[in-house]
């Protein structure tokens, strides 16, 4: 009886922490689009974020660092706060694609990427098998593609660009199920009775995590079916 009750509330911690984490990973996305929609909306905003794409870019990834690095160092509210801002400032950058895709093909392929990485996460977490090597595998492809990405800047190849965005999918087709995976590992291994800030700071890494993740897909699955503006 009493493991039984042990294996229960390890069960609904499991499961507070999981909704927990698609919980705030939901409010990044909905606060980026938001974002990216009132910035597309305004001529003037959208001329002065799109001037200071690259400042906002090279902030984007320090964000990223900062909360991947020192989570552990800064309260759950900073920890919190600064995902929030890292999601509106990726909406600020993320507006173009309202000005170069019409909506209805942004509507669709948002539908595609929820489908395709609900099918992802849900492999990733019930899955048996050990995702740990293809992990390092996906990861070295997403080094792969940066890589490309960067060289077809200067090269402005719309062959590669198709290489590269169908490549990409793959790339976080693979990465989706292997973070979930590890998200599942650390909401088990996760000691009974820890400080309710810290559980608040897991989830927020986790949320970040599968954000970039869904994010990413989506962006390279839009310059596959995507439709531009004429």
């Amino acid at each position: 009886m009493e493991l039984l009750q042990k294996r229960t509330q390890t069960q609904v911690t499991v499961d507070s922490f999981v909704q927990s984490v698609y919980n705030w990973m939901a409010v990044g996305l909905g606060l980026t689009a938001l974002v990216a929609f009132v910035v597309a909306s305004n001529l003037s905003l959208f001329q002065l974020m799109y001037s200071l794409r690259i400042p906002l870019i090279i902030g984007e990834l320090a964000l990223v660092f900062i909360l991947s690095a020192r989570i552990q160092r800064m309260s759950a509210s900073t920890a919190t706060g600064l995902f929030l801002f890292y999601s509106a400032l990726n909406g600020a950058t993320l507006s173009v694609i309202f000005l170069a895709y019409t909506m209805s093909s942004i509507a669709s392929t948002f539908g595609v990427c929820a489908l395709t990485f609900a099918g992802c996460s849900a492999y990733g977490w019930v899955t048996k098998r050990d995702l740990t090597s293809l992990g390092s595998f996906f990861m070295m492809g997403l080094i792969g593609v940066i890589i490309a990405s960067l060289i077809n800047m200067f090269i402005k190849s719309s062959a590669m660009t198709m290489i590269i965005s169908y490549i990409g999918v793959l790339v976080f087709v693979g990465l989706t199920a292997y973070d979930t995976q590890k998200l599942k590992d650390m909401a088990l291994s996760q000691p009974a009775g820890l400080d309710a800030a810290v559980i608040r700071k897991g989830a927020i890494m986790g949320a970040l995590t599968l954000y970039l993740d869904f994010i990413n897909m989506f962006l390279f699955l839009l310059n596959i079916l995507g439709g531009r503006k004429d």
